[in-house]
């Protein structure tokens, strides 16, 4: 695809407009549509601009083979996922983590990750679905995992989750205050470091790491996706060593090394 094909595919992908793109450029809207009619081609600067403006890599942008393959903004269905945690909780007799799945779902009802329409539940489920995959089945674990976003992003209170304590605790580790520029480090930093003193945590947070990055690429602009490449290396280690340690988890630790390595790198090469 030629780079005003490539520019179309990814603004219709964003949905914004010819007129959204030209505000944020500073030019015409039949700026923009020359731009992709490859009448014309947008100078260096106004390159990077759109690059920034679309959170995509200048590269993305001028690849001739862009939009080549078909990509899934979501794998497997959520109430798929659902039924199946909620199937293995029943056999199991894993009471946090039946009243869980049910009160996450209500919780999250009508949010979706970032930049698409895939619902926000598919989030927590994957990760209960991948420690099951890992043959983790502790109640308090696969519960948290469910839980691990609902005080920090749909208002709930650590008293109010059914589940018993431990669960709340985990989730309440879990759950780190909003953070500006200026206090972010400091924030971040406190709060991986009680993570780390807590084994189940850093489980679920090593998880829910590991699907952050599978689905960074389409739900995050390029300078978050640089971000988190450099919040995962600087605290995920300490945490993974965490899992080593700990006899339960060491076969865990090594997949979910194996994982963020391996994403972090593909995006390293990418971006």
């Amino acid at each position: 695809m030629s780079l005003g094909a490539n520019i179309k595919a990814i603004r219709e992908a964003k949905g914004q407009t010819q007129e959204t793109v030209a505000e944020q450029m500073g030019v015409s809207f039949q700026a923009v549509s020359s731009w992709e009619r490859d009448e014309y081609k947008p100078d260096v600067d106004k390159l990077i601009k759109l690059a920034e403006h679309f959170g995509v890599s200048v590269s993305r942008l001028v690849e001739e083979k862009y939009g080549t393959f078909k990509t899934k903004d979501a794998i497997y269905d959520w109430e798929h996922m659902k039924t199946y945690v909620k199937a293995t909780a029943k056999t199991l007799k894993l009471t946090n983590t039946l009243s869980a799945v049910d009160y996450a779902v209500e919780a999250h009802q009508g949010q979706h990750r970032k930049n698409t329409d895939v619902p926000y539940i598919y989030h927590p489920l994957n990760l209960a679905c991948h420690a099951l995959s890992m043959n983790i089945t502790e109640d308090e674990v696969l519960a948290a995992c469910l839980l691990h976003d609902v005080i920090e992003d749909c208002g709930k209170k650590k008293n109010d989750l059914p589940v018993n304590e431990e669960t709340k605790e985990l989730v309440r580790l879990l759950t780190h205050e909003k953070t500006t520029d200026t206090n972010r480090d400091e924030i971040m930093t406190a709060y991986f470091n009680a993570i780390a003193k807590n084994p189940k945590a850093s489980l679920i947070k090593c998880l829910d790491r590991c699907n952050n990055l599978t689905t960074m690429s389409w739900g995050l602009k390029l300078d978050r996706i640089y971000r988190m490449i450099h919040e995962t290396e600087k605290y995920f280690p300490a945490l993974l060593n965490v899992l080593k340690k700990t006899p339960e988890y060491n076969n865990a630790a090594w997949l979910l090394r194996y994982q963020m390595e391996s994403m972090l790198d593909i995006y390293k090469r990418l971006v």
